[in-house]
């Protein structure tokens, strides 16, 4: 992932001006360590801190098309660039890069080019014949995006809160699947799939169909020019993405330049769920794999860093993204880039398991269509930012552009959780992957109940952070909650702590808007509560709230907001985290 920051139509052009632009942009230069560029054009500033994943020799930016009065700066990869070259046969490319592809396409299609690419990305052109400007951002949102206003007229963009927040008097989330222009002063959404209507398809399950669109989605997101592994926790989707990756390297130019045995990183507590299936499926797979284990005591300390890093004070994406921002500085220490991840695959086939509880299939469809529209602010936000904190990319195949049209347009009914059928949650996904003769995965794996990731790192690693929550914030803090944080008020000790630490960063108003809030059960939006009325009385985004559904679900009596009894002496029990992995990269140069 790289980092972008624009600054459009400041009226001010002076040195000082570049010099504050400057500033700001190395707010993202965890981002983008490898290089940095700045383009101004009168009042008009577009800066770059590039991560070199393809054509790392020649692909810096700002990119330009041929006469350079076209001008981009972009976060993200363009998987079909080559295709995409081949189409503009009159045009001259500067470099290798991926992205050089985004002037080009303008200059022949102008604003409406946008649906032709498939990839993540955010970008913002500025044309210079006719001083207007666009800016994008991918489909579900994988990239993160923001804008913002300054009182001097000035319109800011840019990959983080933080560069832009000081400087704009208001400031939002930049919509996923939408475009900015400059010539209307407005947004319009540029992806429209069918689904996102929320039509209930009809569309038979073919789950050699749905294999494949996988697989493609996976092949695609093997272009890099430089060393790369996968993520691997041992669940369904971080399983597959594994199996599938491995099962394609051999032959791919990326097996030709860094070797074709693939590389694996999973994180935990010693002794997590996650650890051991992540050992056993790196077993099968024959993997190179390394193990980060950390304490309880390791993520309370980066519990600050954290919440600087994804700009959120959720309680599921701290939680979350606290083992990953720890591992990801373990991977990108070895050497490696950029990983693949298995984010989506929840929101799409109804994953999580409250899912169990869905009356219908027309309540179950319109609940995955919430949840993917909402991934930008949870699943998305967390897997960019705890990456991108250590200048490392995730790519996230089940989210393809192409794959979830694919996956969205199959019958609800195929979906649904029925364990008279010995249907578990995701059944078609894992059916899919079921061959006997040339088998993915070993059964149990392919068949494992859903953790969800804070979960499967290790238990206690939540009991852990409520015990903390308790010692840090009083009862009588929580009496006036209400009025200390009149906006998504934090109902637990647990939120109270991340929302202060939060507001010290980003005190701004408009900062405490981005992010979502709302009652949750096990990851659910507010509305899936509904469908059991016991759960209203144990609202906690973990999946083990999903009581009689989680094989380790909480204690039925087990207060929301309290520490679950535990004695802070959990908190450093095992040793501080260390890497247990096999021996060097051996990644061939």
């Amino acid at each position: 992932m790289c980092g972008i920051l624009a600054v459009l139509g400041c009226s001010d052009d002076s040195q000082a001006k570049r010099v504050r632009v400057l500033e700001l942009s190395r707010r993202l230069k965890h981002r983008g360590p490898d290089w940095s560029g700045l383009y101004q054009y009168g009042d008009n500033y577009l800066s770059h801190q590039r991560l070199a994943i393809i054509d790392p020799a020649s692909g810096d930016q700002p990119l330009f098309n041929e006469d350079e009065t076209i001008v981009v700066t972009v976060n993200g990869e363009i998987y079909n660039h080559e295709a995409l070259r081949k189409s503009l046969p009159s045009h001259t490319f500067k470099t290798g890069s991926d992205c050089d592809v985004i002037a080009h396409l303008y200059e022949e299609h102008g604003e409406n080019f946008v649906d032709m690419l498939d990839g993540m990305f955010s970008f913002v052109l500025l044309d210079t014949r006719n001083n207007t400007y666009i800016a994008a951002r991918d489909a579900i949102g994988i990239t993160s995006l923001y804008i913002g206003w300054g009182l001097d007229g000035s319109v800011w963009i840019s990959s983080e809160m933080k560069g832009l927040n000081d400087d704009c008097e208001h400031f939002e989330v930049f919509p996923p699947g939408h475009l900015y222009s400059s010539k209307t002063g407005g947004f319009k959404r540029w992806y429209n799939p069918p689904w996102f209507s929320e039509v209930v398809p009809s569309t038979p399950y073919d789950p050699l169909v749905l294999r494949r669109a996988f697989e493609d989605a996976v092949i695609k997101r093997l272009m890099t020019d430089v060393p790369f592994g996968v993520l691997l926790s041992g669940g369904l989707d971080s399983s597959l993405v594994a199996s599938v990756t491995a099962r394609h390297l051999a032959g791919t130019k990326a097996a030709r330049q860094w070797g074709a045995q693939l590389h694996s990183f999973c994180v935990g507590l010693e002794g997590s769920p996650d650890l051991k299936a992540g050992r056993e499926v790196a077993d099968y797979l024959g993997t190179v794999h390394h193990e980060f284990h950390f304490t309880v005591q390791d993520g309370i300390d980066a519990i600050e860093d954290v919440i600087y890093h994804i700009e959120s004070y959720d309680v599921t994406t701290i939680r979350a993204s606290t083992p990953m921002f720890l591992m990801s500085r373990k991977i990108k220490s070895l050497g490696v880039k950029m990983v693949i991840s298995g984010e989506g695959s929840d929101e799409i086939f109804g994953g999580y398991l409250y899912f169990h509880k869905a009356p219908n299939k027309e309540e179950f469809h319109r609940e995955t269509c919430h949840k993917i529209k909402a991934l930008h602010q949870y699943d998305c936000l967390r897997a960019n930012k705890s990456t991108s904190a250590w200048g490392l990319e995730a790519r996230v195949p089940f989210l393809d552009k192409d794959f979830i049209n694919i996956a969205m347009s199959i019958d609800p009914e195929a979906k649904m959780i029925n364990m008279d059928k010995k249907r578990i949650e995701k059944w078609i996904l894992r059916r899919a992957f079921d061959d006997e003769v040339n088998p993915y995965l070993p059964k149990h794996i392919l068949y494992r109940q859903k953790e969800q990731f804070s979960d499967g790192v290790g238990y206690s690693w939540i009991d852990g952070l409520k015990a903390h929550a308790e010692l840090h914030v009083t009862d009588k803090m929580m009496l006036h909650a209400t009025h200390i944080f009149p906006h998504n008020t934090p109902v637990t000790k647990e939120a109270y702590y991340y929302r202060m630490i939060f507001e010290r960063f980003f005190p701004q108003n408009s900062a405490k808007l981005t992010v979502p809030g709302g009652a949750s059960i096990a990851c659910s939006t507010a509305k899936a509560i509904e469908w059991d009325a016991s759960w209203s009385n144990n609202l906690d985004p973990s999946g083990r709230a999903a009581l009689g559904v989680h094989n380790a679900a909480y204690k039925q009596n087990a207060a929301s907001g309290g520490a679950m009894n535990l004695a802070p002496t959990i908190i450093d029990d095992v040793p501080r985290m260390r890497d247990i992995s096999a021996p060097g990269l051996a990644i061939r140069g």
